[in-house]
């Protein structure tokens, strides 16, 4: 393999493993103030907030929002929604959006946490869907480096 290809071989494989840093979009509501924020979700009358100019949290300096949040919350017996960025937590269980963290408490108290990151405003109302973009790119990538090797 000739020099110019190993440094091109190099420079691609390096771009596969660097991540990209990218401000997620993320709805910003509550139920309570907006029913249109509740399921089934209705984002017509609502627009769509950059986390990266969410404010940083007091009690977490430094930390920046990287997701995006929808709490579902029955407290004695009424729905709350809350859809927001998130500054902590990883998205869904174990990396899978299609699960959301739940919780009971005492006083007939329920909680879902769903937290994702795959897409802008992923925490509205639909299952959450893989990135069609990251797909092609992961195949163009593989096809590079087997033409590379090839040769």
């Amino acid at each position: 393999m000739r020099t110019i290809e190993k440094c091109m071989l190099s420079a691609l494989a390096l771009c596969c493993v660097l991540q990209t840093v990218y401000a997620i979009k993320c709805w910003d509501c509550r139920s309570d103030n907006d029913p249109k924020c509740g399921d089934p979700f209705d984002n017509s009358t609502l627009a769509i907030t950059d986390c990266h100019q969410a404010p940083e949290l007091e009690h977490l300096k430094g930390v920046r929002p990287t997701m995006c949040r929808k709490i579902r919350q029955k407290v004695h017996g009424e729905w709350r929604y809350f859809r927001s960025c998130a500054y902590m937590g990883e998205p869904g269980i174990e990396g899978d959006e299609r699960f959301c963290l739940m919780r009971t408490g005492s006083y007939n108290i329920f909680m879902e946490y769903c937290t994702c990151n795959s897409k802008d405003g992923c925490n509205g109302a639909g299952l959450l869907e893989s990135s069609y973009l990251r797909v092609l790119l992961g195949t163009v990538t593989v096809g590079l480096v087997a033409l590379f090797l090839r040769q």
